[in-house]
């Protein structure tokens, strides 16, 4: 399986590179980067570190996108347009920046996935099922803390669970963090908050709390490597996939 990464020299795209590197069955054909960085022109894996993916992509049967919100949407259409499968876990990205990643879902295999850890996956499933046993009753909050670099708030992953919640729940209201004289939690109410500070890679918590007591359903990320394997399955559950929108769910759920 011939793989360019996109971010290559980024913190997850780096360890992406890492992993398919010692792979068997995965080549690494080389990565992409901004214009003036300076990894741009060194050797990675057969190949080296492009600014253009078009320049490459023949040479690839799969995209591996972890680059940024300006460059996700272009290089996936650019995908589609080869007939690559493409992979990304780039969040952040708009209403209509997703929509334009299910168009081009339509010709090829997209597997999407605000965070690829299986860990994560798990919590989705158990604070959906949390959620819907605890009923009205229960206060609930979301709270995320990640590295101080993140240019995004809140994360894919916790933007992930407001949604799950919003559907075991009912509740139609999200609070972004709080300031002043708020008054009391209204009952259909979802509190997030966002924290960022040093190297943090990645922790999720989602509070229930009612009267005498609290539980609290917590993900933490040790290191990128967390992501990066779901990352590799995500590589081969795609190749020769017919086209689609898939998410991590999809990946996990097939046969290994």
């Amino acid at each position: 399986m011939r793989v360019v990464v996109a971010g290559c020299a980024g913190r997850m795209g780096g360890e992406v590179c890492r992993l398919i590197a010692e792979q068997t069955d995965m080549e690494l054909v080389g990565g992409i980067e901004a214009k003036g960085h300076k990894a741009v022109g060194s050797k990675l894996g057969s190949g080296a570190v492009g600014t253009d993916l078009s320049a490459m992509i023949a040479n690839a049967d799969v995209v591996a996108d972890f680059s940024n919100v300006e460059a996700t949407v272009a290089n996936c259409r650019l995908a589609a347009a080869s007939g690559k499968a493409f992979i990304s876990g780039v969040t952040g990205l708009s209403a209509v920046q997703m929509k334009e990643l299910h168009d081009c879902a339509r010709q090829i295999p997209v597997v999407y996935a605000p965070s690829f850890s299986v860990g994560v996956s798990v919590l989705c499933k158990l604070v959906a099922e949390a959620a819907s046993r605890l009923g009205p009753d229960y206060d609930v909050e979301v709270i995320e803390t990640h590295h101080r670099m993140k240019k995004d708030a809140p994360s894919g992953t916790a933007a992930r669970l407001v949604d799950i919640l919003k559907a075991s729940t009912g509740r139609t209201g999200v609070v972004y963090g709080r300031q002043g004289a708020v008054g009391e939690k209204p009952k259909d109410e979802i509190g997030v908050s966002s924290i960022r500070t040093g190297s943090v890679v990645g922790e999720h918590t989602v509070v229930f709390g009612c009267t005498g007591e609290r539980l609290e359903l917590t993900h933490k990320a040790e290191s990128r490597a967390a992501f990066a394997t779901g990352v590799l399955a995500a590589v081969r559950f795609a190749l020769g996939r017919a086209p689609g929108f898939y998410t991590i769910e999809d990946v996990l759920a097939s046969p290994r």
